[in-house]
């Protein structure tokens, strides 16, 4: 290693080092870095605070700080894929029967990691009682407990919340119409792991039914997320970005049919579709 090389590398420890103590400090008159360090910048709750978009902390300097925050290219990519999902799962709630009470006793949603399930919420919203029924797990306790809150702040009903492992999950009776994996699979560096859980979602649909997931392909500000943030076990927060084509394969591979994929407006991520 040249001498280069090395001082390349202590000016990068030493930013990096400086750029966690700002974020750690003087950030956290953000509301948002504040939800991120109690609970991580990867889990659902993060998630949900970025969807609302409003910018919070104290006044005048944390609100600057969080309107910089929630503008971040990532979190600008995020939204755009939550709106993608919302069209792509529309588009399958009409294939499965239009998200019609009498058709078969509605349509079954399962995602399998979803947090608070925001965007389930203002999906089900659309829907008349009993057309759609959303099941959303996760092993975040706390996104759990938030999402149900809402829904019965709202009034929604045909929505449930449970505990569960979304590479272990346990089946679903009846089986699901639409299994949605969103944000999970940038967060394992294993392809491996994502291949056996494609394959092994493919087996919890319904006939015909489909499994949606979401995929990152690029993200220019891996390494400061890397070396800066937390995810929610509390170590820095890793992701990979594979190219969509890796991900059609994961689904063609476990034995799916017409596999398709969608990019959302911003270009960080795609959203593939598979059916049984």
């Amino acid at each position: 290693m040249t001498k280069k090389t090395t001082n390349t590398k202590r000016r990068k420890r030493v930013r990096w080092a400086a750029m966690r103590v700002l974020l750690g400090t003087v950030g956290r008159a953000s509301a948002g870095i504040r939800i991120g360090y109690r609970h991580g910048f990867d889990s659902g709750s993060m998630l949900d605070y970025v969807y609302v978009n409003k910018a919070g902390g104290f006044p005048v300097v944390g609100h600057l700080i969080d309107r910089v925050y929630l503008n971040a290219v990532g979190w600008r990519a995020i939204r755009a894929r939550r709106e993608l999902l919302k069209d792509v799962l529309r588009k399958e709630i009409a294939r499965r029967g239009g998200g019609d009470s009498g058709a078969g006793g509605g349509v079954r949603v399962l995602d399998v990691a979803s947090g608070p399930g925001r965007y389930l919420q203002d999906l089900l919203a659309e829907y008349e009682p009993g057309s759609l029924h959303v099941e959303c797990r996760d092993l975040d306790r706390a996104g759990l407990a938030q999402g149900g809150r809402q829904a019965a702040e709202r009034g929604l009903t045909g929505i449930s919340y449970a505990y569960g492992d979304a590479l272990d999950p346990a089946p679903a009776s009846p089986a699901p119409d639409i299994v949605v994996v969103s944000g999970l699979y940038e967060l394992l560096l294993d392809e491996a792991v994502i291949a056996a859980s494609v394959a092994r979602l493919r087996g919890m649909l319904a006939p015909g039914g489909v499994l949606v997931f979401t995929t990152q392909t690029h993200h220019p500000q891996l390494e400061f997320i890397a070396n800066v943030l937390p995810n929610r076990d509390g170590v820095l927060w890793e992701m990979e970005c594979r190219p969509v084509e890796l991900a059609e394969q994961w689904a063609a591979q476990a034995g799916f049919a017409e596999v398709a994929s969608r990019r959302e407006s911003v270009g960080l991520f795609t959203v593939t579709t598979a059916r049984r």
